[in-house]
């Protein structure tokens, strides 16, 4: 464990759980090692990458506008999410994978065979509805993607309640 804490999650697992639940009742997966990460990122298709947050403005808006694309008649061929302060080194091999962007908590990337296609940063996302990050996705799932959506039936999603939380309000990981 001597990496533990330069790996360990920022904020408390327990805390976090509702804002994960959202986007895995909605099929995402979630890649939570480096190796997941890498193995996911190099099938052929398209791949949807969320970089999760604990962020209330922005991912607050991420989430839903993710869960709402997602209803959409294509989408991509997978779904994954890491989670920023979380699942440190998944979330940084990730972002090692989106050249030619800074890192951005959250952010919702669509690759196709690997490459960045599109991505939408925390400046793209913040102070925007979720119907306008939701259209955003579908703009890029009409270009590159051609799986049939939705991911979930829609009365499914609409059972699902967003999680409307403050980061700064998330309590603290104690580790150890």
């Amino acid at each position: 464990m001597s990496n533990l804490g330069q790996f360990s999650p920022t904020y408390d697992p327990r805390a976090v759980q509702p804002m994960r639940d959202e986007l895995t009742r909605v099929g995402v997966l979630e890649l939570l090692t480096p190796e997941e990460v890498d193995a996911a990122l190099a099938k052929k298709g398209t791949t949807l990458v969320v970089v999760n947050s604990v962020c209330g403005c922005a991912a607050g808006g991420a989430r839903p506008g993710v869960m709402i694309a997602l209803q959409h008649r294509v989408i991509p061929d997978q779904l994954t999410a890491v989670f920023a302060g979380m699942e440190r080194a998944a979330t940084e091999r990730a972002r090692s994978h989106f050249k030619g962007y800074p890192p951005s908590s959250p952010c919702v990337a669509l690759l196709v065979d690997g490459e960045v296609a599109g991505m939408l940063q925390r400046h793209d996302i913040e102070g925007r509805a979720p119907q306008q990050v939701a259209s955003a996705l579908t703009a890029l799932f009409d270009s590159h993607c051609t799986r049939p959506g939705p991911s979930i039936p829609r009365e499914e999603l609409e059972k699902l309640v967003p999680v409307q939380a403050c980061g700064s309000s998330i309590p603290r990981f104690g580790g150890g």
